[in-house]
């Protein structure tokens, strides 16, 4: 029986992907040794590194003065990081979700955080719009996608201050004005790379302005000066993040991966919209093309358990939902076909059939 992988995180990779990374991990490059034990600074490495940090910067068409990174640590530490590196007097913040929730909380050990909006008050299941930014304040930080609420912000708003972005669950799969950034870091376990290395792009001339000492590699000099080789980087997921990333650029690169998304969503979506037994949850203005969230409604909630079972039954992974929805979650990164969200169509229209007699 053939699977399909929707867990939010780490998750899908494409097959041809996965295999040239293994591959890597047996014999590097013809070189009898696995990729594993290779020194990162050896001759046959940093090319990896330059290839990936130059697709990077062609698929995002990012304009010269920024620079890519790979680091470790992954988008938690980022949390602590773009405060101690940026955040001087007072900063914003837009909250949207756990994550946004987990970064707000570490900058106000840094200084003053402003709460510019949030959508708490509906168990976010929205994205605020037309809120004020403070003028006065270091950065504005947005998260763009939530892989637990389902929802997205598929914009690159306009702000008067530096824009900082979480985009670790939707980077790549819709074209970005990089320009619009002062910084855009995530965890690559979504539509990059396998867990363990974390993805930087940073404006060079935004970095050096705090007036506090920053710990070495909590620096983000540090690493710029030295290309992402201070210490020694995560060698296999940047290597999975190059092959990722060829991938991506031979399947037409990012507007291609947007078109793919906007399809799947267009599928499931209309699906949960027509189902007689489910409803989704996010706000419609609001859902994302990544995490596709929904629950049954309320007179078949004594049935999710039994839908679960059912979806795992015909081969569908990972779909149960966060506890903090309930329900079920269907993510559907760049890697996700759509025969795959066809398979779980298919499946919850059978379930319909078996549960409501016309």
């Amino acid at each position: 029986m053939k699977k399909y992988n929707f867990n939010a995180g780490p998750s899908i990779l494409p097959r041809e992907v996965i295999e040239a990374t293994a591959a890597a991990c047996l014999d590097f490059g013809g070189s009898g040794l696995s990729l594993m034990e290779i020194s990162h600074r050896a001759k046959d490495f940093q090319p990896v590194v330059d290839e990936a940090v130059a697709l990077f910067k062609e698929l995002l068409n990012i304009p010269e003065g920024y620079s890519v990174l790979f680091l470790g640590g992954g988008a938690s530490l980022e949390f602590c990081m773009v405060p101690y590196n940026f955040l001087e007097k007072k900063a914003a913040y837009l909250n949207t979700g756990v994550w946004a929730t987990k970064a707000e909380k570490e900058a106000k050990l840094f200084g003053e955080v402003v709460e510019v909006a949030s959508s708490a008050d509906k168990n976010f299941t929205y994205i605020p719009r037309n809120f004020e930014i403070p003028t006065d304040a270091d950065y504005l930080h947005i998260t763009t996608n939530n892989t637990i609420y389902g929802t997205e912000l598929r914009e690159d708003i306009d702000s008067p201050i530096p824009l900082i972005a979480d985009m670790s669950s939707d980077i790549f799969s819709r074209p970005i004005d990089v320009s619009k950034y002062t910084l855009i870091y995530g965890g690559a376990q979504k539509n990059l790379s396998m867990a363990g290395v974390t993805f930087v792009i940073v404006k060079d001339d935004a970095l050096g302005k705090v007036s506090r000492q920053i710990p070495t590699m909590l620096n983000y000099q540090t690493h710029v000066k030295k290309g992402s080789m201070f210490n020694t980087p995560p060698v296999v997921p940047i290597y999975c993040a190059l092959m990722n990333l060829r991938y991506i650029k031979a399947h037409g690169g990012v507007k291609a991966m947007q078109q793919l998304a906007e399809k799947r969503a267009e599928i499931l979506y209309n699906e949960i919209d027509r189902n007689r037994l489910f409803v989704g949850t996010a706000e419609k203005d609001s859902r994302s093309l990544m995490n596709i969230t929904f629950v049954l409604k309320d007179e078949y909630k004594e049935l999710e358990k039994e839908f679960l079972d059912f979806a795992t039954s015909k081969g569908m992974v990972g779909v149960k939902g966060h506890r903090d929805v309930g329900g079920f979650r269907a993510s559907c990164y760049n890697a996700m076909s759509v025969e795959g969200v066809e398979a779980l169509v298919a499946c919850m229209q059978e379930f319909e059939k078996m549960k409501i007699k016309d």
